[in-house]
């Protein structure tokens, strides 16, 4: 009989044991679940107290004390224990990579240009660099009175005209300006970008300056390539308007658009209309009707007093047309825009 009773006590130990449950926890299960977690808690050593104190000599319950059972309040008691222990903290995800630099190549003329000692003209590229975040660096190269041509060859195009009625070269090698951005170690890189803005001396029609339609075309769609081939993005403009009144309505007055949405089209490169935006704007502040004093008043504080060239306000309202339009046309770089 006791050794029946010693196989019995041992076999319920180790029923709950695959349970999961020690004797002390099911001995003593209804004042854990009447009390905290906390005080719930037995330690290794208090279990066996607790187990020895149950079972007399060989094993045999002592006088008056309950056998452990494997309840289902102890099976409740173990699933609640497990629910408190705190799930382990999914790792946060990784930081972003920071953006990669970026650099603006501007290319154009005085409309664009970087302003000398005068007060006047300030080209829009000159305040194009503080639209954009620490990670965009702004390199400007327009030059005032250039045409496209001018500004490739420059000191290298005559002042007389061949028999394609377009003005003469007499070297092809580029101008140091836009062979620093063709440099492969210190110019356009993959990621960068290369605005484009000519047009207005390139109406001129005397050399060295001017240039047919035929041929604006072909030199713009080769400065696109180039950018390509780096891995740069194109990005051309529309030659920014004077002011022109028709009564009270400013007016569009220069070409080559035709020309450059011609080569955008046929390279995929985007175009900034910034003659239809700064006419546009130009009527939003309602400059026209105007007197013919361009240097007072509301035109005054944007335009120089030749009516084409800007102050820096002017400039600045500039800058942000063609801010504003690579923003609605979603083009990579607006994620550099402040």
């Amino acid at each position: 009989m006791q050794k029946r009773r010693t196989l019995l006590t041992t076999a319920l130990v180790i029923a709950l044991s695959s349970l999961g449950v020690s004797a002390a926890s099911a001995g003593g299960g209804a004042a854990v679940a009447g009390s905290s977690w906390a005080a719930g808690r037995t330690s290794v050593t208090g279990s066996a107290s607790a187990t020895g104190a149950a079972l007399g000599a060989g094993g045999v319950p002592a006088s008056g004390a309950a056998v452990p059972q494997c309840t289902g309040a102890s099976r409740a008691q173990a699933q609640a224990a497990r629910a408190r222990t705190p799930a382990p903290r999914a790792q946060a995800p990784a930081s972003r990579a920071a953006a990669a630099p970026v650099t603006v190549w501007l290319a154009g003329d005085s409309t664009m240009a970087n302003p000398g000692s005068a007060p006047c003209p300030v080209g829009w590229g000159s305040q194009f660099d503080a639209l954009f975040n620490s990670d965009v660096t702004v390199r400007n190269q327009a030059v005032g009175g250039r045409s496209i041509q001018t500004w490739l060859y420059e000191g290298n195009v005559s002042g007389t005209k061949g028999p394609d009625g377009e003005c003469r070269l007499t070297s092809t090698t580029y101008s140091s300006r836009w062979q620093a951005m063709l440099n492969t170690s210190t110019g356009m890189k993959a990621g960068d970008y290369l605005f484009i803005q000519f047009g207005i001396n390139d109406s001129s029609s005397t050399c060295p300056r001017h240039v047919g339609p035929a041929r604006y075309q072909q030199l713009l769609t080769m400065m696109v390539q180039a950018a390509l081939a780096r891995g740069a993005h194109p990005v051309l403009l529309t030659p920014v308007a004077a002011i022109t009144c028709s009564g009270s309505t400013a007016t569009k007055n220069r070409g080559f658009v035709t020309e450059t949405f011609a080569v955008g089209s046929a390279t995929k490169a985007p175009v900034v209309d910034l003659q239809s935006l700064s006419v546009s704007l130009y009527n939003s502040l309602r400059f026209c009707p105007h007197n013919g004093d361009f240097g007072s008043g509301p035109v005054g504080a944007f335009f120089c007093n030749d009516r084409t060239h800007f102050e820096t306000y002017g400039a600045q309202r500039i800058a942000g047309l063609v801010a504003g339009d690579v923003r609605r046309q979603n083009l990579p770089l607006a994620a550099y825009l402040r």
